[in-house]
């Protein structure tokens, strides 16, 4: 059941999570889940880390979900170490944006690549965030570049478990 076909998943850092042949994303947490392998929550928040300049253009260019011609996404849920944790704010924030360019990036891909984070560290939740995205075929490629260059900041120093879900509809 679900929306969405897993085309692949798999650990980038720390164990996967069960076997699954369908995701469905539910907005509204059910009285009663729906019979699921796994279930993952998380909530939307404000950008935590984006400077205001940041947050208006990110909301200027960010497309909206569900759009007719992004049938590709992905999900990829995160955790990161104790030790980002302990960081300050203001430490976190030098590493993930001055260090790392996190929005920059991510602002490069827009509005080719809708995306969506929820948060989950103070959830109890396995993982810290649960990173959403949605593309068009044509944008496959570009997506994989983003990621790509994603992981390969200091930010991703921090990242202990990764798991990365391919999916299609």
């Amino acid at each position: 059941m679900g929306k969405w076909k897993i085309v692949r998943m798999g650990a980038v850092r720390g164990p996967s999570l069960p076997a699954a042949s369908r995701l469905q994303v539910i907005f509204d947490v059910p009285a009663k889940p729906p019979r699921a392998g796994w279930i993952l929550h998380g909530v939307t928040s404000h950008e935590r880390y984006a400077t205001r300049a940041q947050h208006d253009r990110l909301a200027a260019i960010q497309p909206p979900l569900e759009r007719a011609r992004a049938t590709k996404a992905a999900l990829i849920p995160i955790a990161k170490s104790a030790e980002w944790w302990e960081l300050s704010q203001d430490q976190r924030r030098m590493i993930f944006e001055e260090d790392s360019h996190h929005v920059a990036l991510g602002l490069e891909y827009l509005p080719a690549i809708a995306r969506r984070l929820y948060h989950c560290h103070d959830l109890g939740e396995p993982f810290d965030f649960l990173t959403w995205f949605e593309y068009a075929p044509a944008d496959a490629t570009a997506f994989e570049h983003l990621v790509l260059r994603l992981r390969a900041t200091k930010e991703w120093d921090y990242v202990e478990r990764e798991i990365d879900i391919r999916l299609s509809r």
